[in-house]
């Protein structure tokens, strides 16, 4: 609670405004401070300068490789369909995924329209990709900033620096585009408010959790149990509220799984739930070594295995969870964006851990404890040198190559607004103003051009050939080929005599 301050009675003289005084009372206030006070004012604005620096660090790492054209998957292409349908008012439908394929009925992650206004000013890739790096970077900051309340400027700013240059959130960088991406900062404030008993705001920043993805319902559900173990002496209203955030997680993500998704579905179920009951089985194909490892490389180069001794980590349960109920090797290894997630809870889990540590009876784990934040900092900058962000230091980096440029040009024959078959270096210099449809993917639908990165050194004529197994009713001629990407047109169709 603020002391009160008292009021000065009026002044019989003429005196100076209050508005003439004030600037000059602020100058002396400052320089009366005890230096102590000035770092602490100094140690407020580290969050951001280095939520900032990171900002710069990740939008570079993506816009270039964007540039070079050297996209990783499809999914930057999936995620342009449906907020380009969002920014022009109509329905998320991606066509990559099959033709007039609503994404609601693929995943449930309608917080993807929080891009669209953007997106509608700047119709490219790239505004997903900065985005991204902007949300990756703003969830530093409530790492950083509980970090250093609870332990101090340095080892706030060491656990900061860990977090930013992480390997799971790195690899996210790396990954093109992803939902996953407002996660991140979401569990981060929603930890930095359990950690600082900030009860009703935790509550309030995990949420909309339920709107990233439809699984995340269950990590809804985790934070209300932390928040129930964490809290439920300190106001009689917490036990209520976290057992409602508990319902309501397990709720949001049951009416996604099997209401929502299914309605948009056009089979009228949950493509994904072959990812656990395949038709081969559904026992898991992951071997358990490959399992270990992944659990090591998020708790031992992040927290040296500290954090399990904060409750914490329960909010990674239900992601850990579905990877080992799951038969899909993607999810494991260090690889792809599955474990940006966990970075947040990882790096609070240890903030929370160090926290307690310092009351221990047990020396060495005082100082085990102590030095911990300046051990994951120097482990992450270290890693650092095989990650994406070390490529900040090669000049190939920001070098367009003339592959790219010859391709550009070729690709640049497909007038706007065509169907396009694609595979996956074609669509991110395609979906801002063509429909794109997946190669071998189109349901019957006959597209106007194809355009293909060929890697495997097929004549024009073979390609040719290929078009016809594709479209047997149809038939396609070479009309340009550049960069490694080669362009038919469908004959009878533009560009095409």
């Amino acid at each position: 609670m603020d002391s009160a301050r008292p009021v000065a009675a009026p002044a019989k003289d003429p005196a100076p405004s209050a508005d003439a005084a004030a600037p000059t009372a602020r100058r002396w206030s400052l320089r009366g401070l005890p230096g102590r006070a000035r770092r602490l004012r100094a140690a407020r604005y580290d969050p951001y300068w280095l939520a900032a620096a990171l900002f710069a660090a990740y939008a570079t790492i993506s816009v270039c490789r964007y540039r070079r054209m050297a996209t990783m998957s499809w999914d930057l292409g999936i995620f342009e369909q449906a907020i380009r349908g969002y920014a022009h008012l109509q329905a998320p439908i991606v066509d990559l995924k099959g033709p007039g394929t609503n994404v609601l009925g693929d995943h449930f992650s309608p917080v993807t329209a929080l891009l669209a206004p953007f997106y509608r000013v700047f119709p490219t890739p790239v505004t997903l990709l900065v985005a991204q790096a902007l949300l990756f970077a703003l969830s530093a900051v409530p790492v950083t900033r509980v970090a250093a309340r609870l332990l101090g400027r340095r080892r706030g700013l060491a656990i900061g620096i860990a977090y930013g240059v992480s390997w799971g959130v790195q690899r996210a960088v790396d990954f093109d585009f992803h939902e996953i991406a407002f996660a991140v900062p979401l569990l981060a404030f929603a930890l930095e408010a359990l950690l600082r008993e900030r009860w009703l705001a935790a509550a309030c920043w995990a949420a909309p959790l339920v709107l990233v993805k439809e699984d995340l319902g269950a990590t809804v559900a985790a934070i209300g149990v932390v928040l129930f173990w964490r809290g439920r002496r300190s106001r009689p209203w917490v036990t209520p509220l976290a057992l409602g955030v508990i319902g309501f997680g397990v709720l949001a993500s049951a009416l996604a799984l099997g209401v929502v998704i299914p309605e948009f579905n056009t089979s009228g179920s949950y493509d994904y739930w072959n990812k656990i009951d395949a038709a081969e089985g559904p026992t898991a194909t992951i071997s358990w070594d490959t399992a270990l490892t992944t659990l090591a490389w998020v708790l031992v180069p992040t927290t040296g295995l500290l954090a399990l001794r904060s409750p914490l980590l329960l909010v990674a349960v239900p992601t850990l969870g579905w990877r080992f109920v799951s038969h899909e090797e993607h999810y494991w290894g260090t690889d792809w964006h599955y474990n940006a997630v966990l970075m947040p809870v990882v790096f609070l889990a240890l903030v929370d851990a160090v926290a307690r540590s310092r009351d221990s009876r047990r020396e060495w784990l005082r100082s085990y404890a102590g030095q911990l934040p300046a051990a994951v900092a120097a482990a992450g900058l270290a890693l650092t040198t095989a990650l994406p962000l070390s490529q900040l230091t090669e000049e190939d980096t920001y070098r367009k190559p003339a592959a790219v440029t010859e391709a550009e040009r070729v690709l640049a024959r497909i007038p706007d607004d065509a169907t396009v078959e694609a595979n996956i270096a074609p669509i991110s210099r395609l979906t801002d103003r063509c429909r794109v449809l997946w190669v071998g993917g189109t349901r019957g639908l006959v597209p106007e051009y194809i355009a293909l990165q060929e890697r495997n050194g097929r004549t024009p004529d073979q390609l040719v050939d290929y078009a016809r197994q594709l479209h047997p009713t149809a038939r396609f001629v070479h009309i340009g080929s550049g960069g490694g990407v080669e362009v038919l047109a469908r004959v009878g169709g533009p560009g095409t005599a």
